[in-house]
């Protein structure tokens, strides 16, 4: 999977790519127009077309130019960035770029960038509240906007018909929000300029546009769009690979996460009776073998295959009190339900008729139990995904080369495991 983006300035171009990054690509700038990298090891090229102060031919033979390499090169997604101030040649060199890719091509304009505080609403830019037109970039020495309505701004530069697409459309969730851009693409627009306020708003309209598979969506933004989008595309389109999610924490926040993360993409936990792997007996073997097989079995129906302890309808266990009982140890206990989710996840790895994509893991513990039962050698770490969330790939053992993503019970806000599955598709 390529992506592809056409940027009017560096630094632009840079801020897209680091984005991408964050989404598991392997992003690359280049900073001549006419360049591609002589690397096969990039997935997602950002092109600096330093168009925005250009003459509207100039920046229409660079864009062009930058759009017709881009092709070549393979780039299954093409992105449009622009000023997060909607500066420059913004309307013609959209046009240049539909124009390049023919009449099944459709722009979808999404100016706002929420953790930059630019947000649209009711076609309006604002700029950490206030209008676009009452900021500094009406002073612009070069090119000052003096106004703030956004679908105006790009249909003055623009020959193709703009439509707007409001925010209580985009509140509606993606399936209202796509029924709504088929409807103006059927009416033969071009360009459809949507708002949003926040990172969510972003997501539904780029899940909307995916699935509008008979056309070419082309994101044109200042960033999150252009990223969230190819994340969504390139899940759309990878190979039938499973994400194996362990999650031995029975934190609220590891709770709050997982429940997260059920909401964003209708997966269904397989639960573990912690009680039954909390033990010294033949209970333990038999809620190991019961989970793998249902595992195996979910991975016809699921890609995300959630293997966890911290059920809702669990009572807490009284380790203390069980510890008594079989004549051992607290640490014992918590040892044997850490060791049979490591047994579950190594061995629904290895018998799986799926290839397996990644594994994210949540708890020291159940990690350590992971590489020990898996006989790794170590883990090569690559990057920080999020603080102290990790990703990198298993060393040695029975599953030398899976990827994998570690993340403490405690760490992270309640997107964390959605945002590292998340990455690991992408990684994909």
């Amino acid at each position: 999977m390529k992506i592809g983006v056409i940027a009017d300035d560096l630094t632009g171009a840079n801020a897209t790519g680091v984005r991408l990054a964050r989404q598991g690509f392997e992003a690359a700038t280049m900073v001549h127009y006419n360049n591609l990298p002589s690397s096969d090891s990039y997935n997602a090229v950002m092109v600096d077309t330093d168009s925005r102060y250009a003459r509207e031919e100039v920046a229409q033979m660079r864009v062009k130019t930058v759009l017709d390499n881009l092709k070549k090169w393979g780039a299954d997604v093409i992105c449009k960035r622009i000023d997060s101030t909607v500066r420059g040649n913004i309307g013609v060199e959209i046009d240049t770029v539909l124009a390049g890719l023919g009449d099944k091509a459709v722009a979808v304009v999404v100016a706002s960038y929420p953790d930059s505080g630019r947000i649209t609403s009711g076609g309006y830019l604002l700029v950490n509240g206030v209008p676009l037109q009452t900021t500094d970039v009406a002073n612009d020495p070069v090119a000052p906007v003096t106004q703030s309505y956004v679908p105006a701004i790009v249909q003055k530069q623009s020959k193709y018909p703009v439509s707007y697409i409001g925010l209580e459309t985009v509140l509606a969730g993606e399936k209202e929000t796509e029924q709504a851009m088929r409807a103006h693409i059927a009416e033969g627009k071009r360009i459809l300029v949507m708002d949003a306020v926040t990172d969510e708003e972003i997501e539904s309209i780029a899940k909307a546009m995916a699935a509008i598979k008979e056309y070419q969506m082309v994101p044109v933004d200042p960033g999150p769009l252009s990223a969230i989008y190819s994340k969504v595309f390139a899940r759309q389109h990878a190979n039938d690979k499973k994400i194996i999610v362990t999650v031995g924490s029975i934190t609220t926040n590891a709770a709050s996460q997982l429940q997260y993360l059920v909401e964003k993409t209708n997966a269904q936990p397989i639960y573990v009776d912690a009680k039954k792997l909390a033990s010294m007996t033949e209970s333990w073997d038999e809620e190991t073998d019961r989970v793998i097989q249902v595992v195996l079995e979910e991975m016809k129906k699921q890609s995300i295959l959630i293997i966890t302890t911290n059920s809702p309808m669990a009572e807490p266990l009284n380790l203390k009190e069980i510890a008594k009982e079989q004549n051992t140890t607290q640490d014992s206990l918590a040892k044997r339900i850490a060791d049979g989710l490591g047994k579950i996840t190594r061995l629904v790895i290895q018998k799986s008729e799926y290839e397996i994509g990644g594994c994210f893991t949540s708890g020291g513990d159940v990690t350590a139990s992971l590489c020990a039962i898996g006989r790794a050698e170590g883990i090569k770490l690559e990057v920080e995904v999020l603080p102290l969330i990790a990703y990198g790939h298993l060393i040695g053992g029975y599953l030398d080369g899976i990827p994998l993503i570690t993340k403490g019970g405690m760490a992270g806000d309640k997107k964390a495991i959605y945002t590292s599955i998340q990455y690991l598709l992408a990684k994909c």
